[in-house]
Parts: structure tokens; C-alpha cells; sequence
């Protein structure tokens, strides 16, 4: 069962929009990649919104006064390559001061267990506020081991943004992780007998990146 406390869906229309044009098998790189950054940062819009604010005095060109700036823990963006490059650019374009670190982790073709190849983290990361990225929430392996590398490293507070997912894969990471929240612009179907969401919209990193 997923809890949906912790399993959100940002469904909104412009979101709803540019990912019907992604999933289009006819849809080039070129407008998956924008769409994909576009859509990356809509969503960190809504992820950030529990984020905490501290007031602080300012001075305008009328009149000082009292506004909010963000508070508290620092932000990093980590996307899980290859496919969670694509989202980065869109996050750093709401939150440039952004520390960005990468998880390198591929799905064995046979067993579908992830299997990591490369990490490279800020050196505070465990005094980090983490954005794990990757488009496709599929069997759940690969999100669940990069967020293991960086519960391993001390960090305590992580959300998952990703484009499409399978309930297979939110069970098994709400299993595995019940802490941490799941941002996702639409919930799918099923996985099939390769564990490729059904309908989702095909190999993210291939698409992105004219692999296929």
C-alpha cells in the first residue's frame, strides 16, 4: 500500500502538458531535454514550499522593512546518472546557490538490482538539505540504494523528485525509506515483464541523450 502521506503527485497543468509531449515516442531529444528541465523545476516549486523562512530587516528604496529569506540547512541536488543530469539545470535555475553531487548506479539487466558505479558528494553533504533526482521511479532499486549511500554518509533529511512512477516502485522505496517524501508528476500503470513502466515513456536516459 502506498502511504500517501508521504507520496505526492504534482499534477499541475502545465506539468500535465509538457510531460504528455515527452512521453510521444515522436518527440526528439531536443524537446525531451527541455521538457524534462522544464518540468524538474516546476516541481522543485512545489517540493521546496515547506522550506523554513527567518525574517529579516531590509531596506527597500521607499522604506526599511521586515521580509523572509529561507533559513536553516543548505540545499544539494543530487541527480542519479544518467538520466537525473537532465532535472538538474531546471532545479539550479530556482536555487543556483545549489551544491550539486552525483550517484552513478545502473540496473543489472538480468536480477534489475542496482549497481554502483561512481559517487561523488559535497563535502558537507550530511549538513545538507538533498534532492535526489532521477525521471523514472520504476522497480525502486536504484532510488532506494542511492539514498542508502547517503543515509551511509550522515544525511538526515532527503526528498525523491522524479517524472514518472510505477507503484511498484513507491511501495518498495516507502518500504525501504518510509522517511523520505516522493514528488512525482504522475503515477502509472504497472511495470511489464522488463520492468519499464507501462505507459511511461521509455528509456529516460536514452531519450535524453539520443542513446536509443
Amino acid at each position: 500500500m502506498i502511504n500517501f502521506e508521504k507520496f505526492h503527485v504534482v499534477d499541475h497543468p502545465l506539468i500535465k502538458h509538457k510531460l504528455s509531449i515527452m512521453r510521444e515516442k515522436e518527440t526528439g531529444s531536443k524537446d525531451f531535454r527541455q521538457m524534462l528541465s522544464e518540468i524538474a523545476m516546476l516541481m522543485c516549486y512545489e517540493l521546496t514550499r515547506d522550506l523554513p523562512v527567518n525574517d529579516v530587516e531590509i531596506e527597500t528604496p521607499v522604506a526599511k522593512m521586515t521580509a523572509q529569506r529561507i533559513d536553516g540547512k543548505k540545499l544539494a541536488i543530487v541527480p542519479i546518472l544518467r538520466a537525473g543530469l537532465g532535472m538538474v539545470e531546471g532545479i539550479l535555475n530556482l536555487v543556483p546557490v545549489a551544491k550539486v553531487g552525483h550517484i552513478g548506479l545502473y540496473r543489472d539487466p538480468e536480477t534489475h538490482n542496482p549497481v554502483e558505479y561512481y559517487c561523488k558528494l559535497p563535502a558537507d553533504i550530511e549538513e545538507r538539505y538533498v534532492i535526489v533526482c532521477d525521471p523514472m521511479l520504476a522497480t525502486g532499486g536504484s532510488a532506494s540504494g542511492a539514498i542508502d549511500m547517503l543515509k551511509q554518509r550522515g544525511v538526515k533529511q532527503i526528498k525523491l523528485l522524479c517524472l514518472v512512477s510505477a507503484p511498484e516502485g513507491v511501495e518498495r522505496l516507502q518500504t525501504d525509506h518510509p522517511d523520505v517524501e516522493i514528488f512525482t508528476a504522475a503515477l502509472d500503470e504497472c511495470l511489464n515483464e522488463h520492468a519499464y513502466i507501462v505507459p511511461g515513456l521509455g528509456d529516460a536516459g536514452d531519450r535524453l541523450f539520443g542513446t536509443k
